[in-house]
């Protein structure tokens, strides 16, 4: 009788219990924050040191076989594009975060197998903010799609909006976050 007062407390209790969010953060962006020099853009007027922010998450959903991260500003004056500032794919299921620096262009700071896409500024790799001048500040949506496979096949120089189609087609979570950063001069 003790072991079915038991299973039915377990039973009662499990409802309750909550998995841990899939999350995404960063010790060198707040979420909601600004976005500090040392990751905005060395060029087009800019002067930051274009270095990527160090990144950690948690809780990704269960069947997760590997994460995509895509950072997106939806306020640049593109015509509606947006601009893309970093696309970074098949990173391993079992990683839960990245060094500060990791999206440099040669990818010397990704663990193995990890790609990164050619950006809107043409190259691959973290490519930091670089808002017009007297723009309101900017949001830079940071976000991490748990996904389905393993591996996406996206081909080696495939546009931002081919590799965005793929990762949202395999996607089986997202954990985001957004930092601001706008210039007056």
């Amino acid at each position: 009788m003790r072991s079915v007062v038991l299973a039915l407390a377990l039973m009662v209790a499990a409802p309750g219990a909550r998995a841990v969010p899939f999350s995404l953060r960063s010790s060198d962006i707040p979420a909601g924050g600004t976005i500090g020099l040392r990751q905005v853009f060395d060029g087009f007027g800019c002067t930051g040191a274009n270095i990527s922010p160090a990144l950690a998450w948690s809780g990704p959903p269960a069947g997760t076989r590997s994460f995509a991260l895509l950072v997106h500003d939806p306020d640049a004056p593109t015509g509606g594009s947006g601009w893309w500032h970093w696309l970074l794919l098949d990173l391993p299921a079992g990683l839960r975060g990245l060094p500060s620096g990791a999206g440099s262009a040669g990818g010397a700071g990704l663990p193995a197998g990890a790609r990164q896409i050619r950006t809107d500024y043409g190259i691959p790799g973290w490519g930091g903010p670089c808002p017009p001048v007297g723009d309101s500040p900017h949001r830079y949506v940071f976000t991490l799609h748990a996904l389905k496979v393993a591996k996406l096949e996206v081909p080696e120089g495939a546009s931002a909006a081919l590799a965005g189609y793929m990762v949202n087609a395999n996607s089986l979570g997202t954990a985001t976050f957004t930092g601001f950063y706008g210039r007056s001069r």
